[in-house]
């Protein structure tokens, strides 16, 4: 049985490849520090990946199809696209701001010390900041408005056309917020420099 067939099998593969090559080089363990932070990593990506496919993508793709009369429309994006990659963003999400505040746990910053920007947690408390907006904004904002305009549940035209508006300004300002986020992250990992 082919593993790639499946994403289920090609995630499982995927993790098995990385324990091997870890095993192989021998360059460390595999603790449950840098575990988290994998795990933290992977989750980002997957998050930060769906919301710049959503704004890049999905979103123009979506007002061009709305305007091409003799095209299919946006039906197919809205009915088979969107819900799956909304259920892999909202839980990215989570699994990111939950892995993250694990990390500032386990690496000995703590919660508090990170969002009260205590003294050698700026950077980080920042990120973590920028992060819990950004979380707030999809579970809040973005997913509950994503549910009228995919009729998911019922809603007039103009509560459409209100979730609209609601749900593409919360996911702009994600992207925005995701830019000095992102360089914080990677501030903190080399020592305050972002670059």
């Amino acid at each position: 049985m082919n593993p790639l067939t499946s994403i289920l099998g090609t995630i499982i593969s995927g993790f098995v490849l990385a324990i091997i090559i870890i095993l192989a080089l021998g360059t460390g363990t595999l603790n449950l520090w840098s575990l988290i932070v994998w795990t933290h990593v992977l989750a980002g990506i997957t998050w930060i990946g769906l919301l710049y496919y959503f704004n890049f993508v999905q979103v123009p793709a979506v007002g061009e199809a709305l305007g091409d009369e003799g095209g299919p429309g946006p039906a197919a994006i809205n009915k088979y696209v969107a819900p799956r990659a909304l259920v892999w963003f909202r839980w990215g999400a989570l699994a990111t701001w939950l892995t993250g505040a694990s990390a500032l746990e386990n690496m000995g910053i703590g919660l508090v010390n990170a969002f009260t920007l205590a003294p050698g947690a700026q950077i980080i408390g920042i990120g973590a900041w920028l992060g819990t907006i950004m979380l707030f904004n999809v579970w809040v904002l973005i997913w509950p408005n994503q549910k009228k305009i995919l009729g998911m549940v019922e809603a007039s035209a103009d509560e459409i056309a209100g979730a609209k508006k609601v749900a593409l300004m919360a996911s702009r300002t994600n992207t925005l917020l995701s830019i000095p986020m992102l360089m914080c992250m990677v501030a903190y990992g080399h020592n305050g420099l972002p670059f």
